[in-house]
């Protein structure tokens, strides 16, 4: 049975950093292609970082990069997301997505605010 569950979200000023968790069972995290996604309140869910099942290719979306960084750890069969420099705008739910079995977390709140 696959299953993700995201953590590590918080409150945290402009300018800080969070590292989100995406704990991963029922598949290996290093054979998949695996993103990370935000939704804010009254928008759309948006794709924020995806890394590519083969050769660890990365992509984000414009407005984070430089800040936020895709990763995964294979012996803890986890994927994280490294944001720094937070800004205002980053507040969402953020959310853990598996694209082969088209699978989501529960999502973890990230809020950005002085």
């Amino acid at each position: 049975q696959v299953q993700l569950v995201e953590s590590g979200g918080g409150l945290v000023q402009p300018g800080g950093s969070l590292r989100l968790s995406c704990a991963v069972s029922g598949f290996s995290v290093s054979s998949q292609a695996m993103s990370w996604y935000r939704q804010a309140p009254g928008k759309e869910r948006e794709l924020v970082a995806h890394a590519s099942s083969v050769g660890g290719d990365t992509d984000y979306v414009d407005s984070v990069k430089g800040r936020f960084t895709i990763s995964r750890d294979r012996a803890k069969n986890t994927v994280y997301l490294q944001m720094n420099n937070l800004k205002p705008e980053d507040t969402a739910v953020y959310y853990c997505y598996a694209v082969v079995y088209n699978s989501w977390g529960q999502g973890t709140q990230v809020t950005v605010s002085s």
